[in-house]
Order: C-alpha cells, then sequence, then structure tokens
C-alpha cells in the first residue's frame, strides 16, 4: 500500500460528493490513517465514520488560524504524528468583475488562500521534526488560464494565489525534507456545480475537453495520492493538471 501507517489530514473534507471525501478515501484504502477536518454542520465525525475505524473526524474552520493550530493538536494527539495535509478547503462564486464586493473577495480568498497558508502553518513544525512530510494545495485550471466556468476573477486570484505560496513554501521547505505540491483541476463533477451548467452550455463545455468528458473526484483524488506518496518522492514545486486536456500548455 502506498501510504502504509501515515497519517494524512484532509481540510474541506466532509462533503460525500467532493474532491476531500473521495481523497480521503482513496487514501485510507491505501493504509493512510484519516482526519478529515470541516465546519460544524458538515459533520466531519461522520465522515470519518463512513471510512471505517482508525479515523478521525475534526470541526475546525481554517480561516481562523488558531482553529487549525487546535485541529492539529487534536491530530497529534490522536495518532502522534502528521505526514500529509491535503490543502482542499476552498469556495467559490459566480461574480463578474464590477459585481464582486469587498465581503465576496474577503470570503473567497479567506477560504482558499488564508486556509492554505494557516493549516500549512500549523502542521509545518510536527513535519519539521520527523524531517518529512508532504503537503498538496488545490489550486484550479481558472488560476492557469485567466477564469474557468464558475468561479469570478476573485476566485481565480485565490486559486492562482495557492500557486504562488505553494511554490514559495516547496522552496523553503524542502531543506526539512517537506514536499509541497499543487493539482489544478478543470471541470469535476462535485456538488459545487452540481445543476449549474445547461445541457447546451455542457455540450460546448466538452467540445473544448479532448478527453470528451466531466473530471470525478477520483480522477482528482488519484492525483493527489500520488503526490502524497513515495512515488513522487522527488517532486516538489510541480503543479500537476488535471483537467482532461482542456488546458495544455
Amino acid at each position: 500500500m502506498l501510504l502504509k501507517d501515515k497519517v494524512a489530514v484532509i481540510t474541506g473534507g466532509a462533503g460525500l460528493n467532493g474532491l476531500g471525501f473521495a481523497t480521503a478515501r482513496m487514501m485510507a484504502a491505501q493504509g493512510a490513517r484519516i482526519a478529515i477536518l470541516d465546519l460544524a454542520r458538515a459533520e466531519p465525525a461522520g465522515a470519518a465514520a463512513r471510512l471505517g475505524a482508525g479515523h478521525i473526524g475534526v470541526v475546525a474552520d481554517v480561516t481562523d488560524k488558531a482553529s487549525c493550530e487546535a485541529a492539529a493538536a487534536e491530530v497529534l494527539r490522536a495518532f502522534g504524528r502528521i505526514d500529509i495535509l491535503f490543502n482542499n478547503a476552498g469556495i467559490t462564486q459566480p461574480r463578474k468583475t464590477l459585481d464582486i464586493t469587498d465581503g465576496d473577495y474577503d470570503a473567497v480568498l479567506d477560504v482558499s488562500l488564508r486556509g492554505t497558508l494557516h493549516m500549512s502553518q500549523a502542521v509545518v513544525p510536527a513535519m519539521r521534526e520527523q524531517n518529512a512530510g508532504a503537503i498538496v494545495c488545490t489550486s484550479s485550471v481558472s488560476a492557469q488560464r485567466g477564469g474557468g466556468i464558475l468561479g469570478g476573477p476573485h476566485y481565480s486570484a485565490a486559486k492562482a494565489g495557492v500557486l504562488g505560496l505553494a511554490r514559495a513554501m516547496a522552496r523553503e521547505f524542502g531543506i526539512d525534507g517537506i514536499r509541497i505540491n499543487c493539482v489544478t483541476p478543470g471541470l469535476i463533477a462535485t456538488d459545487i456545480n452540481k445543476g449549474l451548467i445547461p445541457d447546451d452550455r455542457m455540450q460546448g463545455i466538452l467540445d473544448q475537453i479532448p478527453l470528451n468528458r466531466i473530471g470525478e473526484p477520483d480522477d482528482v483524488a488519484g492525483c493527489v495520492v500520488f503526490l502524497a506518496s513515495d512515488l513522487a518522492k522527488y517532486l516538489t514545486g510541480v503543479t500537476l493538471d488535471v483537467n482532461g486536456g482542456m488546458l495544455i500548455h
């Protein structure tokens, strides 16, 4: 198994049809013990229970640094170590540039970008002590192509910020044995976009994807598992596109 005896923390992981839970399920199947972090209303303990015995759910708000630190401490109490962090938590909004309010900007940037920083800060000390760790951050094709399908320009900015932050952290913490990489999903079938794209528009989108289908959560999860495993032990600072060919560059 690729992740035998590893401990993985996954933010925003309680949504059963989301990238976080798909990754949690796949990592558990590869031998990892999972800590699913999410807001109280998402019921992370219930999601963890669906993975089977030996996994935990922790209530945490990634926009709050103290909450992230408390969550990391709880994982360390439960498992004694943290080997993997999947910075998955994020939100999107369908806004045009002139319609973005300060509140919109703060909401999207806080979860995706500030949350990535806060949770990374919370786990790096434990990884440094072990002289080993893998962090995978979720960016988006929208950061690369200047807009996605549903998210506004502030979403693209947040996800572009994640790319820059991850690359900078990869340079800083490589000496400590910590690898930090990103995935950039294209359009993936999750609850975030369910029912929001009309059939006629969907056909136009599919015409621009060489693999001619929308991605599935497991398509992203497999790439995250790869980056978190020793198969990728000489990779840090990379961006792994998971978009079916929507963007080839």
